[in-house]
C-alpha cells in the first residue's frame, strides 16, 4: 500500500515512482502482492524531475523507479522485484518449478528488453524531434506488435488462469503494465486481452493502477 510522507515514513520501504510508468506499475503490483507498505515518492517525468541533480542522486541513470530500503538503494524494476523476491518471501513470485520459472524470465524479459525501451519517454520524444509526431505511433505500435506476437507464442502452451498458470508471478508483474500502458487494439491477442481481464480482478494490480496513485492528476 503506497502512502504520502508522515513521521513514520522515514522506517518504511521508499518507492521513487511516476504513476504512468509501467516500470514503477510492475514495481507497486510486487510490493502490494507482497503486502509490503511504502511511502511513495513521486518524480514527474513530464517536468524532466528524473533529471534533476537531486534525483540523479537516487538513479544517475535518470529513470524511475528506484527503491530505497534502510540503507540499500535499488534501481531498475527488474532488479527492484527479485530484491524483493528474495528479501520478502511472502507470496513467491517465482514458482518452485524451474521449467515454469524460464518462462517467467522470458516472458518478463520479453517486456523489460525487447518492448518497453524502445517506446519510453526519452525514445520517443527524440523520435518526434528528429522524425515527427507521427512517427513514434507507428513506432510504438510496430514495437509492441512485435513483442505481443512473441509473447502471445511463447505462453500459448504454458498459461491458466494467468500467465504460467493459475497463480501470479514475475511474467504477471510485467504483462499487465504494459497491455495497459497504450491503447492499443488487442484482438490479434487473445491469450493477453484474457491475461488483463483477470488481472485487473485482484487488488494488487487494482491499487497499482495509474489512476490510483497519489500523483494522478485531480480531475478538474
Amino acid at each position: 500500500m503506497a502512502t504520502t510522507s508522515g513521521p513514520e515514513e522515514s522506517k518504511k520501504l521508499q518507492l521513487y515512482s511516476y504513476h504512468t510508468s509501467s516500470c514503477s506499475f510492475r514495481v507497486r503490483i510486487a510490493l502490494n502482492l507482497k503486502g509490503l507498505e511504502y511511502e511513495y515518492k513521486a518524480v514527474n517525468l513530464l517536468k524532466r524531475e528524473q533529471h534533476s541533480p537531486e534525483y540523479l542522486k537516487v538513479n544517475p541513470i535518470g529513470y524511475v523507479p528506484a527503491l530505497v530500503d534502510g540503507d540499500i538503494l535499488i534501481s531498475d524494476s527488474f532488479a527492484i522485484v527479485m530484491y524483493l523476491e528474495e528479501k520478502y518471501p511472502q507470496h513467491p513470485l517465482l514458482p518452485s518449478d524451474l521449467g515454469k520459472r524460464a518462462i517467467n524470465y522470458q516472458a518478463a524479459n520479453i517486456v523489460s528488453a525487447s518492448i518497453q525501451p524502445l517506446q519510453n519517454l526519452d525514445v520517443l520524444k527524440y523520435i518526434e524531434e528528429k522524425v515527427g509526431p507521427d512517427a513514434k505511433i507507428s513506432w510504438v505500435q510496430k514495437n509492441i506488435n512485435k513483442g505481443f506476437e512473441a509473447l502471445e507464442k511463447l505462453l500459448k502452451d504454458h498459461a491458466g488462469k494467468y500467465a504460467t498458470g493459475d497463480d501470479v508471478y514475475l511474467a504477471d508483474l510485467f504483462l499487465a503494465p504494459q497491455i495497459q500502458r497504450f491503447n492499443l487494439d488487442m484482438t490479434p491477442f487473445p491469450l493477453l486481452s484474457r491475461l488483463n481481464e483477470a488481472y485487473m480482478q485482484l487488488p494488487a494490480f487494482q491499487d497499482a493502477l495509474p489512476q490510483n496513485q497519489p500523483d494522478f492528476p485531480a480531475a478538474t
